[in-house]
């Protein structure tokens, strides 16, 4: 079992490092302006995607969260993104789709204070908070998104529950994220089977997630190379799912399996 593998199986050491990961990288990568953390998504034929020439660099990117939350309205309605990382996709869906109010959520208070100096805009605020204990009320927002971060959570099942709770009856859960063999039973189990929440569609995006890998390889590259010191670069490169990493190589092996979801909460 490789490093990347045995941290995703094992919740304790998972939790631990994810808490001093995170924080660190952003401090790092702060002056890079680096607004999105996802492997991205690259279909293999499709209509390109309209972008504006400040969003243009983060095409791959962007075009994961396109695809995530495909379809889902969020115009004049209220999205909670739990996970919202550095907020690029936070910035990106209140800039196009003008919601009510889109609340960024994320654990990591340095990524928090990042969004907060880089993302300012009319209706989009962030807070610090735990994905496993949402500080919200029941049936308080429309949509809730989740983008390639639940493997960070050491109960994802749980997790489910609080996005369940949140959800105003008849809303939205849009959900893409990776896991390895042995952690796919559990999480198809806690979507498809959860009481309050219907499965409406689930697809397999390794060949578009691959796309967007190696896409964006030059780019972590070179991001990681000045950002990080020498001792870190080999694991930095593998999270970062570069070309020919371990992580590219599992998603290509099917070893890794990344899927989106979109999910519906039954009325009463």
């Amino acid at each position: 079992m490789g490093l990347i593998e045995e941290i995703l199986v094992r919740p304790k050491l998972r939790q631990k490092l994810w808490a001093w990961w995170y924080p660190f990288f952003t401090r790092r990568v702060r002056e890079q302006g680096i607004d999105f953390l996802n492997y991205a998504f690259q279909e293999d034929a499709a209509a390109r995607l309209t972008l504006s020439p400040g969003d243009e660099p983060n095409r791959p990117n962007i075009q994961l969260y396109e695809h995530v939350h495909g379809g889902v309205d969020l115009r004049g309605v209220r999205v909670l993104e739990v996970s919202c990382g550095h907020g690029g996709g936070a910035s990106y869906f209140t800039r196009t789709y003008q919601p009510a109010e889109y609340v960024g959520l994320d654990l990591n208070p340095e990524a928090i204070r990042h969004c907060e100096a880089r993302h300012q805009f009319a209706g989009l605020r962030f807070q610090v908070g735990d994905a496993q204990k949402l500080p919200f009320p029941e049936a308080s927002f429309d949509v809730v998104i989740n983008v390639e971060a639940s493997h960070c959570y050491p109960d994802f099942p749980g997790f489910v529950d609080e996005v369940a709770r949140v959800l105003k009856p008849g809303g939205r859960f849009c959900h893409a994220d990776l896991r390895y063999q042995a952690g796919i039973e559990e999480w198809m189990a806690a979507l498809a089977k959860h009481p309050r929440l219907r499965l409406d569609e689930m697809r397999l995006i390794n060949p578009e997630v691959i796309r967007g890998m190696e896409l964006n390889t030059p780019r972590y590259v070179a991001m990681v190379k000045q950002a990080l010191p020498k001792f870190l670069h080999g694991m930095a490169l593998d999270f970062a799912g570069v070309k020919g990493s371990r992580l590219h190589r599992d998603a290509l092996s099917g070893e890794m399996s990344y899927r989106s979801f979109k999910l519906t909460k039954r009325q009463g």
